[in-house]
């Protein structure tokens, strides 16, 4: 089982996730063109893909994603919610849509998906566990809280993407006008540093393999300080911990 990252942050997000012969893009916050010239990086096609997976309806997340499904012909999984706030998106392309409950485990062919609510301004927000029957890769973004059902569901994992969107004083002192900041750091936002860092002490790190910061904001952290946090957690170098960068994502890593 590997990951990869097309790209993580403010400006597009999109990984992709291999088990066996099956190949899932959580999210594509790309446009198509943009989305097939990041797949190369990967050697890979659209139609390799066997689906894609949709966290949530922002642009960043979803903008790509049914484009991308009509033109390639890729089923699409998601939640009720996200569908009823997706159909700007459709545009009167034939998408073979899934509709899924956050709460219920499913299967891809080779890949167990296993969906879980979180705490996020968007209208039925999930976000995913993968695995192939021996490892699982736990992924957490565009959330603003951390509940105790998703410290539960990340337990034991082999990879963690986890987000660290924001510093905390890099946000109170940076540029966003006040609502904006209110909204990023409130219990329906993103992620700081210091709350990814103590989400990670929570949990059993015994299989950890792979531990990757994403969804940085470009003006209100750095990929030092997102590092410098959860290495302290895990205390580990803080070249261990791997970004999910905007422009360049993150090439395979193997669990």
């Amino acid at each position: 089982m590997q990951f990869a990252s097309l790209g993580s942050g403010s400006a597009g997000n999109a990984t992709v996730v291999e088990a066996g012969e099956t190949r899932l893009l959580l999210d594509c916050g790309f446009s198509v063109k943009e989305t097939v010239l990041r797949l190369a990086r990967l050697a890979l096609d659209p139609e390799q893909l066997t689906g894609i997976v949709v966290t949530h309806e922002h642009d960043d997340h979803a903008r790509g994603a049914f484009k991308l499904a009509a033109r390639y012909q890729i089923p699409v999984w998601l939640t009720h919610g996200s569908y009823s706030m997706c159909e700007r998106y459709f545009a009167n392309q034939p998408v073979n849509v899934h509709i899924i409950d956050a709460h219920t485990a499913f299967s891809i062919q080779d890949i167990e998906v296993h969906p879980y609510p979180v705490p996020h301004d968007a209208r039925e927000p999930a976000q995913f566990v993968f695995g192939d029957g021996e490892r699982k890769l736990g992924i957490l973004t565009d959330v603003g809280s951390v509940t105790p059902h998703i410290i539960h569901m990340l337990q034991r994992c082999d990879g963690l993407l986890l987000e660290c969107n924001h510093d905390l004083d890099m946000l109170r002192t940076g540029p966003y006008a006040y609502a904006l900041k209110k909204r990023v750091g409130g219990r329906l936002g993103h992620l700081d540093n210091q709350t990814s860092a103590k989400l990670l002490q929570q949990l059993d790190n015994s299989r950890l393999k792979h531990v990757v910061a994403a969804h940085l904001s470009e003006k209100n952290n750095t990929p030092a300080l997102a590092k410098q946090a959860l290495s302290q957690a895990l205390s580990c170098d803080p070249e261990w911990i791997e970004i999910a960068a905007q422009d360049d994502g993150l090439a395979w890593r193997m669990l």
